[in-house]
């Protein structure tokens, strides 16, 4: 490019009269911005810089041949189907002769699918030879006519992959546009210095030239001033060293008396400007910004300064004291007054089973304050990872993949892309890769790697997740999330820009990481100079190791303490209160150091830090101060932050996290941890389609919940695992304490020793549209560490298959590829699609938006259960469920969201809050898939046609004995009671989700009619399924009398 740099400055040189680097590269990345060279002149005249004439157009011409521009290359599918379609239409010109005919023109005849073949070769079979024999025109016009069904079927087909294709395209252009471009500073003053050059060249000199001068004499006086002044003072020394001693003339007295006093004069002027600055308010310049930084006054800095008495007085006027200030100190030191414990009303009982051995003993941690005290430098070296620098890179040299197994905060995140970066594995413009499954670990560790490296976040280290991309063609480290390395894939499929890729927190095993495991392993089989980096902090080493054709594996020793387990006596009940009573007892019997407790989502933390708050007020000042801060994944970062600032002397923080805080986040100062042993897990079933979120206990180690939208989660035990990891967390600073809330024969007995991966417990509907998407079709055959249930990806497939996101073929359609843009149930975004046909988008979002918060809209307090239940019925619509969450909503909205409105109606708002965001993300991604936001206020019909249109799989019959059934597995099901349409029966309903407590209900349901049915989904069911009986008459003579039933004795 330097070569291209001189060529471009010479020219502008011949041309314009002037060359500038700045110049230069800006007129090069015009140049390659641009499509053709009069689009490149087109951006010439739009900036009105350069006058455009026969010497710039030819200057235009030469760049352009001469920049260097990306070639694009056409995907092998997409020269595949462009053959086909030309081959469809070269096929569409031959047309068939008959035996008949004497047209002298002939073509060649298409040759049919042997389908196609055998299919009339048995209807053949059935007819009789006289009758063929008889009627050779009807066959030959039957066989016309089923060629051309199937050549139009094709052809639709090929028109829906073409039209899928565009859509593709400009989805992703969209995302180009959307994503918050942060360039780097230089080459955006580089830019902006060129354009102004620029303009400044066209302008006239005349303008310019006085207005220089002017500024150019103001700022000669200053200079001058000082200099003059520096001049009289050393005239004076001078004068006076040299003849001092020499006697003088009246004269030379004289003069001397007055330059001793000019310049007495010129220097306390000087002073009284800068004390009228210090002291005085005064018109800033316009070239001066104001100082952020609040500048106190020397003389309030004083030991007993005026606003401190002041304050001092105030406060000691509130507060009644009696005695001396320290009466109470000297008592305490001479043990004539105690110091009593706080009592608290309830306990739990723990016993202590065993010990976690640690790997540190005898040195220290250091202090939060020390910490901030070391260097980067010295930091990087206290790491665990740093002696093991050298090795890391000779097994990196030796290996091709490498499975890496460090304990959090051993340093591998942020220092092995360092290392690597000093090995030289980005030299040749290659970057190094490193995927997290959450955003804010993407973010917050490229700025930390950044700041270590001394460069400005988005330079050489950047970061990109889902509609921010924080790097530059100068990146060279790039964190992102897996979901982001998955749409990479569909613009480079090799992943050429990248020397190593590292995965890490492979343990966590998300969906998307499930898949990057399968492609990536594909990928270094192929590029032989792809590094592959498998990094986590607990995982089954030896699994990955298999699975990644025997990979070497590489451990990092971590820097853990000895940590006591505590198991309680007995079972607790209810483990969200024994947790809030756990945090009360170890804050006022343990000593000082942080409490960390998992809780299992964001609706236990909001309750249980309303607890805490509540309990901590009523014992006042009893007790220290107790400092509460929530950590999940929807909290906003400034409130995410406040968990890694110090804890203030003679104060304890308590977290509340939830299991975000076991492996991505590493929190100093944490001595305990609180382990209820639950988590959230989605629940599938691919026999009933019944899905569901259970809270469970955790696994031996570790485990990864994550809620997609419109799924329920349930709570379950955790792993043994993940048990494990989240004692460790006590171990980080000093010997910890961990208290589990369940009793240690639950932990050897109720366990498991690893979670279940999440894709084996999920419905597969969107994995196999992310797939699809991907363009991967072969999915039985694709290479999975844990496959799915065979019986869960046929069901996904069918589902797809009906919703019409597939086509016959298995191949995605456009439908399918809109479907895949939205983070919901594929029957939910097929809902949300559906709603265009029928101009009710708006109404369907607010549906879809309550749905995803329907169990936890109402709340029943104890004490007013019966105006709970006026309150909820009350909003009952005819119709079913779904209208009744709509006309909260719209109420809602009515109200301006108002508080008070949900406190009087028994509704919780911190779920209409979420709806509300939940909403707001959907309407976006209604307008990035082209559907306009449309609405049919009042009309119920094309409501309920709508939501049939998504969820026509959920439908049930009332059956001739008074129960529910489902219509195609006839599956006996039952109303919530909840439900709006508990006593009214319809004979159709339609379903949201099944939910097994102990009976299978049915939660949010809808009324239908049968004939929709068959409007939506004709491919699906039959008339004779949906036929129910109602229009029959009763057959006649089939009753008897009364005197027939009577006896007569």
């Amino acid at each position: 490019m330097s070569s291209l740099d001189t060529w471009v400055s010479d020219r502008l040189h011949d041309i314009l009269g002037i060359s500038d680097k700045y110049i230069s590269q800006y007129l090069i990345g015009l140049c390659k911005k641009a499509t053709s060279s009069d689009g490149f002149i087109d951006s010439l005249r739009e900036t009105e810089a350069v006058d455009i004439n026969a010497q710039v157009i030819q200057f235009a011409k030469e760049l352009w041949e001469r920049a260097p521009r990306k070639t694009v290359t056409e995907k092998a599918g997409r020269v595949l189907e462009r053959q086909s379609l030309e081959l469809q239409k070269k096929n569409q010109s031959y047309k068939l002769v008959s035996s008949g005919s004497d047209e002298d023109e002939y073509s060649v005849q298409p040759k049919r699918r042997k389908a196609e073949k055998r299919q009339k070769h048995l209807r053949r079979k059935q007819e009789s030879s006289d009758e063929s024999d008889a009627n050779p025109d009807r066959d030959l016009d039957a066989d016309d006519k089923m060629d051309s069904d199937s050549s139009d079927s094709e052809k639709e087909r090929l028109q829906d992959l073409e039209e899928r294709d565009k859509f593709a395209n400009r989805l992703r252009e969209k995302d180009k546009d959307s994503q918050r471009k942060v360039m780097s500073k230089s080459e955006k003053k580089a830019y902006e210095e060129a354009t102004k050059r620029l303009q400044l060249e066209r302008e006239s000199r005349n303008n310019i030239i006085p207005d220089l001068r002017k500024k150019s004499r103001r700022d000669y006086y200053k200079k001058r001033h000082r200099d003059k002044l520096d001049d009289l003072e050393a005239e004076i020394i001078d004068e006076e060293f040299l003849f001092g001693d020499m006697p003088l003339t009246e004269r030379e007295k004289k003069d001397m008396k007055y330059k001793k006093k000019v310049l007495q004069l010129a220097k306390e002027h000087r002073k009284a400007g800068e004390k009228q600055k210090a002291d005085h308010y005064y018109m800033p310049k316009d070239d001066v910004k104001p100082t952020e930084k609040y500048e106190e006054d020397e003389t309030e800095k004083g030991p007993n300064y005026e606003q401190k008495r002041w304050e001092e007085d105030h406060v000691g006027a509130a507060i009644m004291r009696f005695g001396a200030k320290d009466a109470k100190e000297k008592a305490r030191e001479k043990k004539s007054v105690k110091d009593y414990d706080v009592i608290m009303d309830e306990e739990i009982e723990f016993i202590q089973a065993l010990q976690m051995p640690g790997t540190r003993k005898d040195e220290p941690d250091l202090s939060e304050s020390e910490m901030k005290k070391l260097t980067i430098e010295e930091t990087q070296k206290s790491l665990p990872i740093y002696p093991f620098k050298e090795d890391l890179i000779a097994a990196m040299e030796e290996h091709q993949v490498l499975i890496i197994e460090g304990e959090t905060g051993s340093g591998k995140t942020t220092q092995i892309p360092q290392y690597l970066t000093q090995a030289g594995y980005t030299r040749g413009e290659k970057k190094i890769g490193c995927t997290q499954p959450r955003r804010v670990a993407a973010m917050s560790v490229a700025a930390r790697v950044s700041e270590e490296m001394g460069y400005k976040l988005g330079n050489e280290v950047g970061y990109s997740i889902r509609f921010e991309d924080c790097t530059s063609e100068r990146t060279i480290i790039k964190y992102m999330t897996d979901g982001m390395l998955l749409r990479e894939f569909l613009s480079e499929p090799d992943l050429g820009g990248y020397s190593v890729m590292i995965i890490d927190e492979a343990h966590e095993r998300t969906l998307h990481t499930d898949v990057l495991f399968g492609l990536v392993k594909d990928i270094a089989r192929f590029r032989p100079d792809l590094k592959l980096l498998i990094s986590s902090a607990t995982l089954d080493a030896e699994k990955f190791s298999e699975f990644f054709d025997d990979a070497p594996i590489f451990r990092i020793p971590g820097r853990r303490y000895p940590v006591d387990i505590y198991y309680t006596k007995a079972p607790e009940a209810d483990y969200l209160d024994a947790a809030v009573v756990s945090v009360l007892q170890i804050h006022v019997t343990q000593p000082t150091g942080d409490i960390l407790v998992f809780m299992t989502g964001q609706e236990e933390i909001e309750t249980s830090n309303e607890m805490l708050q509540e309990r901590t007020r009523k014992l006042g000042s009893k007790i220290k101060e107790l400092i509460i801060l929530p950590i999940y994944a929807n909290l906003p970062s400034d409130m995410q932050a406040k968990i890694f600032e110090p804890t203030p002397p003679g104060a304890r923080k308590v977290i509340l996290a939830t299991n975000i805080a076991e492996t991505s986040l590493t929190i100093d100062g944490i001595k305990y941890v609180i382990d209820p042993g639950f988590c959230k897990q989605n629940s599938y079933n691919a026999r009933t389609g019944m899905e569901s979120l259970v809270v469970t206990p955790i696994s031996k180690s570790n485990h990864n919940s994550q809620n997609s939208h419109n799924e329920s989660l349930v709570v379950t035990p955790i792993s043994k695992a993940s048990a494990n990891q989240r004692a460790g967390r006590a171990g980080r600073v000093s010997a910890g304490k961990c208290f589990r809330l369940y009793t240690a024969w639950a932990y050897k007995n109720e366990l498991e020793d690893n979670t279940i991966p999440e894709i084996q417990r999920t419905n597969l509907g969107n994995v196999v549209l992310l797939l699809k998407s991907l363009g991967i079709n072969d999915l039985i055959h694709f290479d999975f560490m844990d496959p799915p249930p065979h019986e869960t990806l046929v069901l996904a497939l069918e589902q797809l298959y009906a919703l019409g996101a597939l086509n016959n073929r298995g191949e995605l359609t456009k439908l399918g590829r809109r479907m895949a843009e939205f983070p919901v149930d594929p029957m939910m975004s097929k809902m949300i699609l559906a709603s265009e046909q029928y101009q009710c988008a708006k109404e369907i979002l607010s549906i879809t938006a309550m749905l995803s918060v329907n169990n936890s809209i109402f709340y029943r307090p104890k004490d007013k259960v019966v105006h709970a239940d006026t309150a909820r019925q009350n909003f009952f619509r005819p119709g079913g469920d779904h209208l009744t969450l709509l006309n909260i909503y719209e109420q809602w909205e009515e109200t301006d969201y108002s508080t008070q409105w949900c406190f009087e109606n028994f509704i919780q708002h911190r779920s209409m809050k979420r709806a509300r965001d939940v909403r707001d993300q959907l309407e976006g991604l209604l307008e990035r898939v082209e559907i306009e936001v449309t609405s049919k206020p009042g009309d119920t019909i094309a409501l309920r046609k709508a939501i049939t249109a998504g969820f026509f799989y959920h439908t049930a019959r009332l059956s001739k004995g008074g129960n529910y059934r489902t219509v195609k597995h006839q599956q006996t099901v039952m109303v919530h009671p909840n439900s709006s349409l508990f006593e009214d029966r319809p004979r159709w309903l339609i379903y949201h989700e099944l939910v097994f407590t102990t009976k299978e209900f049915m939660r949010q349901v809808i009324e239908i009619e049968n004939s929709w049915l068959l409007e939506v989904a004709p491919h699906y069911y039959k008339s004779k399924e949906l036929e129910d009986g109602s229009g029959k008459k009763m057959p006649k003579n089939t009753g008897k009398t009364r005197e027939d039933v009577t006896r007569n004795y």
